[in-house]
């Protein structure tokens, strides 16, 4: 079905940008004029005259031959333009009487004078005004029919800094950036291979961003890969500010509360996974990355797993699987055990929670619901005040609010210590969307168990496997290696074997390359 719908809007595309092609056919026939003044007139009128825009007329050579230089002040390298460019050409350039035309002029500036590692020549207005807008130095040269579009982009760019939201003990402290060249040069310092493929793709029909798909040839499958490109190929919007946008547009099932892409900002993890066989995008103007194919498994990995020794590696997989769990049905099975069974409480226990409960007005379910509301306004609240605010608000307002609920005898103490349990279990999660996932299914869960006690859980459970065991990330399903078991998968799985047992890549990526190290290396 999902295949239906990307060829709709493969169709969708298509036709839109023939219509497109269709209404601009004649802009995009236009060429530039053969008059200096008359190119950075047309420039100027198509970009409405923006304050930003810089544009300098000169002349080189004895003969004065006019010349125009045009790009947009803060993207660009100044620098760059005056010692490579402006600089050259009075050096080198005083004399063009021995030129018959301004062709060879043109080529002459191509191939001798102007410095720069990027130089290529246009005739044609709209590649000229894209190039500009993308940070590239326009030389408009009189009576010549190409402009040469030289590579000078050199906007300010945030510093390589640790990343925020996956924070590790243990590991690497760098981050991407917004600046997509600077990314791809993390990938590349971590992985040497020249096998390393950066595929890239246009995305947004006005924003125009440069979205890139990184892969290991040799290692990642073919047919992901290409189904990577063809959904990307598929997007048609106006705008792709982030990964977000691809990642909602390309997944399998937006119906589903489950993240069928991962998101992160930590380079050492993304090559980690172009290692394994996956497939990564990213985005200019952002420094979150997209890799995939997605499992329930992967997502609850961390890049730390692979750091420290397998004993550690594995009791914190088993924390984290633990924390999965009661995230999601803790809230749940207290409202059954309360409501519906109260028998299969131990004695003592049972005893001490209704002396708890005693003179609380509502049942167990609004007590969850009003608890776990305020929760997620105090976690929402937290999040967007100004960090040092935030934190204060989230710890006072728990401590305030909940003691109050209490004394007031609104809420069982009992059950602010199943609240304050579900929310540190929801944040022992690495991934982020994992736990806002668990969090939005936590509801319905609560609700079926107030409805029907412990068999409303047992069916919201199965419900929830029947949904991740038919879930699919481009094409591997969602509840690999579990089901379909993979059994050689297993030893990465819960359990994180020593890395000299770690021989073969995950068979659910279908790598090309299966093994990870030679017999000879894996028997030391």
């Amino acid at each position: 079905m999902f295949r239906h719908l990307l060829t709709t809007k493969r169709l969708r595309t298509q036709s839109a940008q023939e219509n497109q092609l269709s209404e601009t056919d004649s802009e995009q026939s236009v060429h530039i004029e053969m008059k200096v003044q008359d190119n950075m007139t047309k420039v100027k009128e198509t970009l409405h005259a923006p304050s930003d825009l810089e544009m300098k007329e000169f002349t080189i050579g004895q003969n004065n031959h006019m010349c125009g230089l045009v790009c947009i002040d803060g993207l660009v390298d100044k620098d760059l333009i005056y010692d490579k460019v402006l600089k050259n050409i009075q050096l080198f350039m005083m004399d063009t009487k021995d030129y018959d035309s301004a062709k060879s002029i043109v080529t002459e500036l191509e191939n001798q004078v102007v410095t720069v590692t990027t130089v290529t020549a246009s005739g044609k207005l709209d590649e000229i005004v894209q190039a500009i807008l993308s940070g590239d130095t326009v030389l408009f040269v009189e009576d010549a029919s190409e402009a040469l579009i030289i590579g000078s982009k050199g906007w300010e760019n945030r510093a390589i800094s640790e990343p925020v939201t996956e924070a590790v003990v243990r590991g690497p402290r760098n981050g991407f950036t917004e600046n997509l060249r600077t990314n791809m040069m993390q990938l590349r310092r971590q992985i040497r291979d020249p096998n390393l493929h950066f595929d890239s793709i246009i995305v947004g029909r006005r924003s125009k961003k440069e979205a890139v798909i990184s892969y290991i040839g040799g290692i990642a499958d073919p047919k992901v890969v290409e189904e990577f490109k063809y959904r990307i190929e598929s997007i048609d919007i106006d705008e792709v500010l982030e990964t977000g946008y691809i990642e909602q547009w390309i997944e399998d099932s937006f119906l589903s509360p489950f993240p069928q892409l991962q998101n992160t900002e930590r380079p050492d993890r993304v090559a980690g996974s172009l290692l394994q066989g996956y497939v990564a995008v990213l985005l200019d103007g952002t420094p979150f990355a997209l890799y995939g194919p997605s499992t329930l498994a992967t997502t609850i990995q961390s890049p730390e797993d692979y750091y420290e020794r397998w004993e550690i590696a594995t009791l914190l997989r088993v924390v984290r699987y633990g924390a999965a769990f009661l995230a999601t049905f803790l809230p749940a099975i207290y409202i059954a055990l309360v409501s519906f069974h109260p028998g299969l409480i131990p004695s003592k226990l049972a005893f001490s929670i209704a002396s708890t409960r005693e003179g609380v007005p509502f049942p167990a379910v609004i007590e969850a619901f009003m608890m776990e509301i305020t929760l997620e306004l105090l976690r929402e609240a937290g999040l967007r005040l100004p960090k040092p605010i935030g934190q204060t608000i989230g710890i006072v307002g728990g401590l305030v609010i909940g003691e109050a609920a209490v004394s007031a005898g609104i809420i069982s103490p009992i059950m602010v210590i199943v609240v304050a349990i579900t929310a540190i279990s929801s944040f022992a999660l690495p991934a982020y969307n994992l736990g806002i996932s668990l969090r939005i299914i936590r509801f319905p869960i609560m609700v079926m168990s107030a409805t029907f006690g412990l068999y409303g859980l047992i069916i919201a459970y199965i419900i929830i496997n029947i949904h991740v065991a038919n879930l699919k990330s481009f094409g591997v399903p969602y509840s690999t290696p579990f089901a379909p078991s993979l059994y050689s998968d297993w030893k990465d799985l819960v359990l994180r074997a020593p890395l000299t047992m770690l021989t073969k890549r995950p068979k659910m990526v279908n790598a090309q390359n299966t093994r990870r190290m030679d017999k000879g290396e894996s028997s030391k």
